[in-house]
């Protein structure tokens, strides 16, 4: 059965780029465009692994990370942070709130994504 990953993320262009990659490896991918919505689905599908954005609309990043907190389901979830600036005190904040591992919007490529969820999920 295929790994589940749910994107939190509302840049149309990022959605589209990061599901086209992550389907072909073999991954199942679930989209949310902003946190509110990014929690609904995780305590609906249980992902294996969530990529989230910490700028968006209704619910950032950050907050999200503080309410998967509070929830002993969501909190076991690896995430892994994608971030437009990649500032020292951004990343800090990720990991304190259980972060993974972050990608630089401006930065990456895709392969790097999949190197990246493969260290976290596996295939």
């Amino acid at each position: 059965m295929a790994k589940k990953i749910l994107l939190v993320e509302d840049e149309q262009l990022m959605i589209d780029l990061l599901k086209r990659k992550l389907t072909q490896e073999g991954y199942e991918i679930s989209v949310a465009k902003d946190g509110i919505e990014g929690l609904e689905k995780m305590r609906e599908i249980k992902p294996d692994l969530i990529l989230l954005d910490i700028v968006m609309p209704r619910m950032g990043g950050f907050e999200v990370m503080e309410e998967m907190i509070k929830e002993e389901e969501l909190k076991k979830i690896p995430v892994i942070v994608i971030s437009n600036s990649g500032q020292p005190v951004e990343l800090d904040r990720a990991k304190q709130l259980g972060a993974k591992d972050w990608l630089i919007k401006t930065d990456f490529d895709p392969q790097e994504v999949v190197e990246k969820v493969v260290k976290q999920i596996g295939r």
